[in-house]
């Protein structure tokens, strides 16, 4: 064997053993999860709607509640939740690192974020677009009319590729102006200094929730890309990724089942097979995840279904008063669509 041959083996065999080795750094996600005794949770810094404490401390939004159902599968308490705030530039970072163990911040899934960075998504919990907003003085009604306009957003997302898009088609250009936090790009569009403000559309609606005065502001209409929100955990540890997986997908069927946070409890004696499947009744679902086998009962008992986690933040009795669109349930119109729990 010569030397070229011989140094190639030995690096095949390095990287099968870096490979394996990496894949065992990761496969212990739930084992550490439980001898910690709680879950480390990456969240958004204070977003109304999604993460952000309440008068009490306590962390409220629909991405606290993602949290709190991943929680509640594991431990059957889904208050068992240390939320750790992460910005745009360092939420994938602590990910990696292993300083959160799923992030669950207004996350867009895409191609190069899960084949490069070391990540898997869940399923998608939000459905999203990217939008701009503007104060209703400006007399603007479409971005159309936003040529040469200045526009606030934060680094390190996709917000000024699909505005290039997006003003490229219309053969008209436009200023992006960055700030590195939410709220220095907040207090900019809202002191004048931009003339928009884009981020995803939930994202805008949170924006205008904070407004002295929401009622000056304006989300235009058009929706300028696709914006799938999801969860993201580390690769290599498929039993983790099929918690986070199957504990949103729980809050989607519960929903699609009519079964609530108040019924559930009436709802362990139904004949519907699924739903004894579903809350422990019947197999054993959850020793399939190494769970016990209440885990989707625990997951519903403390954050309800899907429907009852978005109106509760984001709804329209709530301040962003957000409707549910594209995430509506699939036999009503819309994209939500969990697997069969089979």
């Amino acid at each position: 064997m010569n030397r070229r041959t011989l140094a190639g083996c030995l690096g095949a065999v390095l990287g099968l053993l870096g490979t394996t080795a990496a894949g065992i750094a990761h496969a212990d996600t739930l084992d550490t999860i439980k001898q910690r005794g709680k879950l480390v949770c990456g969240v958004s810094l204070a977003t109304p709607g999604f993460a952000a404490p309440n008068d009490q401390g306590r962390m409220e939004g629909f991405d606290a509640d993602i949290c709190r159902a991943v929680a509640a599968a594991v431990f059957g308490d889904g208050d068992k939740v240390e939320y750790v705030p992460t910005n745009i530039n360092t939420r994938f970072q602590a990910l990696q690192s292993g300083e959160i163990d799923v992030l669950s911040r207004q996350t867009t899934q895409t191609f190069t974020r899960e084949a490069s960075l070391g990540l898997d998504f869940a399923p998608v919990v939000f459905y999203d677009g990217q939008g701009l907003m503007v104060s209703k003085s400006l007399g603007v009604t479409s971005a159309a009319e936003l040529k040469d306009a200045a526009i606030c957003t934060l680094p390190g997302t996709t917000t000024a590729q699909n505005l290039s898009d997006f003003f490229g088609k219309l053969g008209a250009k436009f200023e992006l102006v960055v700030f590195e936090s939410p709220d220095e790009n907040r207090a900019a569009f809202f002191s004048g200094r931009c003339d928009a403000i884009s981020s995803d559309r939930s994202d805008l609606a949170s924006i205008r929730a904070v407004a002295n005065n929401p009622d000056d502001y304006v989300v235009l209409p058009e929706t300028i890309s696709k914006e799938p929100l999801a969860p993201a955990v580390r690769q290599n540890d498929a039993n983790w990724r099929d918690i986070v997986s199957w504990s949103v997908w729980m809050l989607m069927a519960a929903e699609e089942k009519g079964i609530t946070q108040a019924n559930v409890d009436e709802k362990l004696k139904s004949d519907d097979q699924e739903v004894q499947r579903m809350l422990g009744v019947a197999d054993n679902l959850g020793e399939m995840l190494k769970l016990d086998n209440k885990w989707g009962y625990n997951v519903i008992k403390s954050v309800g279904n899907y429907g009852e986690v978005f109106d509760r933040a984001l709804g329209e009795k709530t301040r962003l008063g957000m409707t549910r669109g594209p995430n509506t349930q699939w036999n009503a119109g819309g994209l939500l669509y969990a697997p069969p729990f089979r």
